[in-house]
């Protein structure tokens, strides 16, 4: 098992998420994305705006290659003790 922050995932607080799987704390990242939203967090709507723009950027690599990083620093963190 691994463990990332929001923060690390793009998010905007040092909530920790702990998944044996990228996929599954990528899950649990955008959970807690979905909750803050919807409790008008404003530094987490900050983060959402930011990451819209990456997802909307004419760039079309923009996206899959933060998908692609945040991936490859899950695979390259310990696993939890």
């Amino acid at each position: 098992m691994k463990t990332m922050t929001c923060k690390q995932l793009g998010g905007a607080c040092d909530m920790e998420f702990h998944a044996n799987t990228f996929d599954d704390i990528s899950d649990m990242s955008k959970q807690h994305g979905m909750e803050m939203f919807q409790k008008n967090d404003e530094p987490h709507l900050q983060a959402m705006h930011k990451m819209r723009e990456l997802m909307q950027s004419p760039d079309s690599n923009t996206m899959q290659e933060w998908l692609k990083s945040k991936r490859a620093e899950f695979d390259a963190l310990p696993e939890n003790v």
